[in-house]
């Protein structure tokens, strides 16, 4: 059995840059993150370990110090946790912050905002927060539910399969072809590359394994990419999830992996399939 991995997986530039603000912020004071820093729990246990805590209700933080996720927030959020007498520290991933400014500029120009994203997901909680009328849609159906207004601008979570957001905006052009569609590209580039990786991989393989956190989005939709091109596609958190009898017979084996998820999880994960193979 060969073990291929794809050429890009794991943890993407924004989180590690959150993990890394989070740590040194609670070397100097006790610190707390609003909501989980990323959606992995390898990482989320070794924050804890560092003494960093979780709280996913703004009542009960306790320190003076919150650190907003790399999934960023609302300004009504922001503004809430100052006003409970917090200081703020953003851990926000700089293409979060650019799919946040690509929204407000749409709305401010006249168009009525248009996500692309999975409505219960933080980050498109965040993107939303601050709007008063907005629709957020997934797939065909959400999109034959949309109302016609003269300009429509459509964002997506920066974790959605490109493919999926503009096969959406073609059927919102199609739908309404007198409303002018404002589309700005909001996909982020780590998402696009491990996508991309993760279709060739699955191509290629007899079996693709997909790490990360049973909460993590980007991590799911990597998942359902290759389940379209290979029939024996796993998802698990960690390695101790392995089944010897998922990869028995097979020749090539793939392996990839969600933005959230540390590299040592991963290899992990990799030499217990070289057990498996042995």
């Amino acid at each position: 059995m060969k073990i291929l991995r794809a050429a890009h997986l794991g943890m993407c530039f924004g989180v590690r840059d959150a993990i890394q603000i989070a740590l040194s912020r609670a070397e100097d004071e006790p610190v707390t993150v609003l909501g989980e820093l990323a959606h992995n729990p390898a990482v989320n246990e070794s924050l804890r370990h560092a003494g960093v805590r979780i709280e996913t209700d703004l009542r009960r933080v306790e320190t003076r110090t919150v650190i907003i996720t790399a999934h960023g927030a609302s300004q009504k959020v922001l503004k809430e946790t100052q006003r409970n007498g917090h200081r703020i520290v953003e851990a926000t991933c700089p293409l979060v912050h650019r799919a946040h400014g690509a929204l407000a500029a749409l709305v401010k120009a006249g168009y009525h905002p248009v996500i692309v994203g999975r409505k219960d997901h933080v980050e498109v909680h965040g993107m939303t927060g601050d709007l008063e009328t907005f629709d957020v849609i997934l797939d065909p159906e959400d999109v034959s539910l949309l109302a016609e207004y003269p300009r429509i601008g459509v964002v997506a979570q920066t974790t959605q399969p490109i493919g999926r957001v503009e096969f959406l905006v073609d059927l919102i052009e199609r739908k309404f072809p007198d409303s002018e569609v404002w589309f700005v590209d909001t996909v982020c580039r780590p998402t696009k590359e491990r996508q991309t990786a993760a279709e060739d991989l699955a191509r290629r393989c007899d079996v693709v394994i997909v790490v990360g956190g049973t909460n993590s989005n980007n991590t799911r939709e990597l998942a359902e990419t290759c389940r379209r091109f290979c029939p024996n596609v796993h998802r698990i958190e960690h390695a101790d999830e392995l089944r010897a009898e998922w990869v028995a017979g097979a020749q090539q084996v793939g392996l990839t992996a969600g933005t959230s998820t540390p590299d040592v999880v991963i290899a992990e994960v990799e030499l217990a399939l070289k057990k498996v193979a042995a």
